[in-house]
């Protein structure tokens, strides 16, 4: 597919000999005169007046998170000239409708769930993958003897809805079951006490967050804390209907505005670089998390944020590169995946201005330049030992 190609021109040197190297010999230079030009330089020495920027994420403050206020706790987005205000999600919070509204400037949002905005008439554009890869899973207790999708058959399957259930019916439907008809869809809160009490076989989780509250509890026949072996995972990633997620989503309607385009590229490299911050320094940004007003406990925001890293890190391409057979397959599955009506989360394939890599390649360039590693190919995961109730 085709990506949305705006045709920037970059200032600087050293700034544009590294947009083309990342770029090659791409067709993807814009020659259409709608489109934006802007100026993307490094951040002159002193800033008169930041740019106001409003950042909508898609849940309350944790570590998934995290690298939006680092960026905003160790001054990235002020060296970028950019007063970013962070508003945090919440259940009733669609953060794709709050951007398509002109209620903030950026948002945070899983790539099926836009797209189905996107085809609903929002016109909204992917700037920046940030999460490479799915973390969802489906959990259960090693008695209910589920391996795989093929297994959720005749079983009760936790599920959150609000868009989260889509990878759901695209592991049922890969494994020929029907929702409507095989399985009990169980309507689940946003924890894992519908598992721990036995009303639901499999539960919905992410590897960042509900995971870890099953290993914070306490098994009441040993007294200690469940351990991984007491479960079996079903990861969508692994079964291969994981669904691209977390994604930087930008106003379609303002990237023809030069000064736009500007802003949204200090912005993604702003929010990369806080990335990059967290992604060497884990604890740091647990506490900066933790001190932004996290209703949950320190170990499990670094449990999260160490989880996290892995679905960003290594970036082979660099961070945010939204990657064509990733946003194909997210694509197609949000075409064929069948829900308990029998419809499906798209029913078309997305325009050719549903995403582009122009701006976050340009943001690459700016961090390339100032000697920020916006690949992490040595990245390694930590080892997080939980405790009772994450705290």
């Amino acid at each position: 597919m085709k990506k949305r190609s705006l045709k920037m021109a970059l200032a600087g040197v050293a700034v544009m000999s590294l947009i083309a190297g990342a770029c090659g010999g791409s067709d993807d230079a814009a020659t259409e005169d709608t489109t934006a030009t802007a100026e993307t330089t490094a951040p002159a020495a002193e800033c008169v007046t930041p740019t106001p920027v409003k950042l909508q994420l898609q849940w309350f403050t944790q570590a998934q998170f995290a690298g939006y206020y680092a960026a905003q706790d160790q001054g990235f987005y002020t060296e970028q000239c950019l007063d970013v205000t962070i508003l945090e999600g919440a259940v009733d919070i669609s953060p794709q409708t709050v951007l398509a509204n002109g209620e903030a400037d950026f948002a945070i949002s899983w790539v099926s769930k836009a797209l189905a905005s996107r085809e609903g008439g929002a016109d909204i554009v992917n700037i920046a993958q940030v999460f490479q890869r799915s973390g969802t899973l489906q959990v259960s207790f090693k008695d209910k003897n589920i391996m795989t999708s093929a297994d959720f058959k005749g079983k009760n399957i936790g599920n959150w809805g609000y868009g989260n259930e889509f990878e759901i019916f695209a592991a049922l439907t890969a494994a020929g079951l029907d929702p409507a008809k095989d399985v009990t869809l169980v309507q689940q809160q946003f924890d894992m006490a519908g598992l721990l009490s036995g009303d639901i076989d499999a539960a919905e989780a992410m590897t960042y967050n509900e995971y870890a509250m099953v290993l914070e509890a306490v098994n009441p026949k040993t007294k200690a804390l469940y351990t991984a072996e007491d479960f079996n995972v079903v990861s969508y990633e692994d079964e291969g209907v994981g669904m691209l997620q977390d994604a930087i989503w930008a106003d379609g309607k303002r990237l023809s505005d030069a000064a736009y385009v500007d802003t949204a590229t200090k912005f993604v490299a702003a929010s990369l670089q806080g990335w990059a911050f967290c992604r060497d320094n884990t604890s740091a940004c647990r506490d900066i998390v933790v001190s932004k007003g996290s209703k949950l406990g320190a170990s499990h925001q670094l449990w999260q944020m160490n989880e996290v890293n892995k679905l960003i890190w290594p970036a082979e391409g660099g961070a945010g590169m939204i990657d064509a057979a990733a946003w194909d397959r997210t694509v197609s599955l949000s075409q064929s995946a069948k829900n308990l009506e029998g419809g499906t989360v798209l029913t078309k394939a997305p325009d050719a201005g549903a995403y582009t890599n122009d701006i976050v390649t340009a943001a690459l360039a700016l961090l390339s330049a100032n000697g920020v590693d916006n690949t992490g190919s040595g990245y390694m995961p930590e080892t997080v030992v939980l405790t009772e109730g994450g705290n």
